[in-house]
């Protein structure tokens, strides 16, 4: 028989860990985002005026999945309005429902949410078309838990498909561009000793007890030297709003094993860093930069190049250079993978109807429901 729990405080949480953790093994297209360490970390730095809302899925006792949201109250374009979303906030490219059937999960969920009092506007899904998923699934649950919904596109990120391996995804470059990047790793060879590091704790549960603050601390210390530190938007790794938040994500995702910190030294100074996460293969590189006194030395495309061969070498399938700043991605990027929104709105409130109309419109020519 199944049944849904809802749990709206945060350390009730605490008690599904091992499961969420089993779950999470189990998610098509996971990322450490999906975890529960990040969602503790998260509700804790920015939770303040949401409403915590995790839907647990159990069938005869049993945890077979778990549906993470959060109701908030969000600017649009017809006014302020509460949406009820996942607890992602742009920092990942993808989140979903966490177990191995998603669309099982998700569709027991939104059951739950039909027929629950709402506090909310508008349901809006965002971060749907992980690599390895279905992008109709939710799609697929809401029409199947009796939503009329709408998909449209979110966002764009770049991905490189490293799963055919380092000379393939080589083969593919521009001989042009390519031959311009080794001259300019030759140059940089020339003038000072090049070093390349990346840094994967293995985590806690492997016997691992290394945090690497000195690796966090370079990478600080380099955003404060690129354009980084002028940024006003709060979400570089430099900034003072952010800072504590990142250093708490920081020791737990190298608990979990999840950091993945990659640098370049010039004669043992940090020229160029990427600071992100892993999960079974797939990259997510956070924030990346140089230090601007070698704004013309490419370090930072000598870097990325580093860091995408040793992937591959490491057996890394997906690396997720993050939407934006496409352009300076697009000689390394594969393909630019569309990330889906799935949007549901209840009632007959005129401003939501205008919403409505609109994600209608931004999603002509998607498969929608």
């Amino acid at each position: 028989m199944q049944a849904v729990k809802e749990i709206t405080d945060i350390s009730r949480l605490a008690g599904y860990r091992a499961a969420w953790r089993d779950l999470l093994a189990q998610t098509p297209g996971a990322s450490f985002f999906q975890s529960l360490e990040w969602l503790e970390i998260y509700w804790k730095h920015f939770g303040q005026g949401k409403r915590l809302c995790v839907l647990v899925v159990e069938e005869d006792g049993r945890t077979t999945g778990i549906l993470p949201l959060v109701v908030k109250s969000e600017r649009t374009r017809v006014g302020r309005l509460n949406v009820l979303t996942y607890p992602l906030d742009n920092w990942g490219s993808f989140y979903g429902p966490i177990g191995p059937q998603p669309e099982k999960t998700l569709t027991a969920g939104l059951e739950r949410l039909r027929h629950s009092p709402r506090d909310w506007d508008f349901l809006e899904l965002r971060g749907g078309g992980a690599p390895g998923t279905a992008e109709t699934c939710a799609a697929e649950a809401m029409q199947q838990a009796g939503l009329n919904g709408y998909t449209s596109l979110w966002s764009e990120t770049a991905l490189v498909d490293l799963s055919a391996g380092w000379d393939a995804y080589r083969s593919m470059r521009k001989g042009l561009w390519l031959r311009r990047l080794r001259q300019t790793e030759a140059k940089l060879n020339r003038q000072a000793k090049v070093d390349y590091v990346r840094y994967r704790p293995i985590g806690t549960a492997a016997g691992g007890d290394r945090v690497g603050w000195d690796h966090f601390d370079r990478c600080q210390a380099l955003a404060e030297k690129t354009w980084q530190a002028a940024a006003t938007d709060g979400t570089t790794l430099s900034h003072a709003t952010v800072r504590p938040f990142l250093q708490e994500l920081h020791a737990a995702a190298a608990a979990a094993g999840a950091v993945d910190i990659n640098l370049l030294l010039l004669d043992g100074r940090p020229a160029a860093f990427i600071y992100g996460y892993h999960y079974r293969g797939c990259v997510f590189g956070l924030r990346r930069g140089f230090d601007a006194e070698l704004a013309r030395s490419g370090a930072g495309n000598v870097l990325l190049w580093r860091t995408l061969r040793d992937s591959a070498e490491r057996g890394d399938t997906i690396y997720d250079m993050g939407p934006g700043s496409i352009d300076s991605k697009r000689h390394f990027l594969t393909r630019l993978a569309p990330i889906f929104r799935y949007s549901y709105f209840p009632g007959a409130r005129l401003r939501t109807q205008i919403l409505r109309l609109r994600r209608w419109w931004e999603g002509r020519g998607l498969v929608r429901q």
